[in-house]
């Protein structure tokens, strides 16, 4: 009978082969399948078809500081943290479905006494029963004939997959937001060595106008106006070491620990702390974005639970058995005439079950619902890296230009300086002329932020961001 019972479980494995997930085919992208190469796209070097997925951060981040500071992010970030434990707890479910598919064994043994009294007793005397039993079988194990539990164990799998894919999608993020914050940082240091020099040469000038002044060669309009601009610079000088502890604040929280001052940035890089991101012109590599990927695991998903929805039409096909012994006497438990067994195979086919045609109408919905959502990721997508695109292709001719305009200010400055000395103009046009220079000079160092955090975030854009 043993050998029965397992020709027939062997028998009803080979026989679950049956599955009634629709078949996937990738959706068709949205966007254009090249990026755009004319207009101010034609500055722009594409690179070979590279995977810059598979670029790693190590690799494209070569500041040293920034690189360590990386490090520390990515072992004390709490978003990220969590990020991963959600994958743990996907990968736990998925074995959860996975167990669903083979039985499960177990052994009990039990003791058990009764006391039967004498006006139900068979004898007419009340007796005292005893019963010892030792089990060896099946929990109750659905059979998956139809693939029910075949579908969701690859819905749990592309869950997992997903997770996966929204971690490094989470690590991407995170990793950009440190450099971002890191750049800020250096270009507010930056910025404050600028107006540090300017406050001292406001000083200085205040010097020369009250020696005017006390020689009554100034007016007191320009005394008070050189006072002014001291002042002025110097509340500049304030906000921006504000700035910077801000700056130091936000590095802290994404890094999830303190900084060593050590590591922190002395202003402006004097060369790219990243890379040079040359992409492919095939807008295909954002398919290999964690985003993308993510929602299309999603997707697949969404078939696999049409599946199930579609097998939950169908019978349903359990089996337990056990094999025992069973005495009243201890002594007597293992001996051969107390052999038991049991074998049950029991099966439901659902006559009528509105919720089943509401499952299956909701399945396809879902459905529907992810291939928008994959779609909309990638349209998303493919404007994230234009964008890039266009502060790549421009920003270099910002710079120059700025370069040029810094370098017509000061020449300004030393001028409208100058014919102050030698009384021919106000030293209104001194105040004006390094008022522009300030500015000027503080954009100067935006710009170059900007396309050091443009190198990055394309990088991103385009899925970089591997270990």
């Amino acid at each position: 009978m043993r050998r029965n019972i397992g020709v027939t479980i062997i028998s009803l494995a080979v026989l679950c082969s049956c599955s009634f997930i629709p078949k996937y085919k990738r959706p068709a992208i949205p966007v254009e399948k090249k990026f755009p190469e004319k207009g101010v796209y034609k500055n722009i070097s594409f690179g070979n078809e590279t995977n810059i997925s598979k670029i790693k951060w190590q690799d494209f981040i070569k500041d040293p500081k920034l690189k360590e500071i990386v490090k520390l992010a990515l072992k004390n970030n709490r978003d990220l943290r969590l990020a991963i434990l959600n994958v743990e707890q996907a990968r736990a479910q998925y074995g959860i479905k996975s167990a669903e598919l083979y039985p499960s064994l177990y052994v009990n043994s039990a003791i058990e006494k009764r006391r039967i009294p004498d006006d139900i007793s068979f004898t007419k005397k009340a007796y005292t029963e005893k019963r010892y039993s030792v089990n060896f079988g099946l929990a109750e194990w659905e059979i998956d004939f139809f693939g029910k539990i075949r579908s969701l164990k690859k819905e749990a799998w592309e869950n997992f997959l997903a997770a996966e894919e929204n971690r490094r999608a989470a690590q991407i993020t995170l990793i950009t937001e440190v450099s971002r914050a890191y750049l800020r940082l250096c270009a507010d240091i930056e910025n404050l060595k600028i107006a540090e020099g300017l406050l001292r040469t406001a000083e200085e000038n205040f010097k020369l106008v009250k020696s005017q002044y006390d020689a009554g060669v100034a007016t007191e309009i320009d005394l008070n106006r050189a006072r002014t601009e001291v002042e002025t610079v110097r509340v500049d000088v304030v906000k921006l070491k504000q700035l910077i502890n801000l700056d130091i604040n936000t590095l802290n929280f994404l890094v999830g620990t303190r900084v060593d001052d050590k590591l922190l940035p002395k202003g402006l890089p004097e060369r790219s702390p990243f890379e040079e991101v040359k992409p492919g012109i095939s807008s295909y590599v954002l398919l290999n974005r964690p985003d993308v990927m993510a929602v299309e695991h999603k997707l697949k998903a969404a078939y696999a639970r049409i599946g199930a929805a579609r097998a939950a039409f169908f019978p349903s096909i359990s089996l337990t058995s056990a094999i025992g012994t069973v005495s009243d006497e201890l002594s007597n438990l293992f001996e051969g005439s107390a052999r038991t067994w049991n074998f049950n195979l029991a099966g439901a086919l659902p006559v009528f079950d509105s919720r089943i045609w509401a499952a299956y109408k909701l399945s396809k919905v879902q459905r529907k619902i992810l291939l928008t959502q994959y779609e909309r990721t990638i349209q998303n997508a493919f404007k994230e890296v234009l964008d890039k695109l266009t502060i790549k292709a421009t920003i270099d001719e910002q710079i120059k230009a700025q370069r040029e305009l810094v370098r017509s200010l000061e020449r300004t400055y030393e001028l409208a300086l100058k014919r102050y000395k030698q009384g021919i103009d106000s030293y209104f046009a001194v105040l004006d002329a390094k008022r522009q220079l300030l500015q000027a000079k503080q954009t100067l160092t935006n710009l170059i932020m900007t396309k050091y955090a443009n190198r990055i975030a394309l990088y991103a854009a385009l899925g970089g961001g591997a270990d």
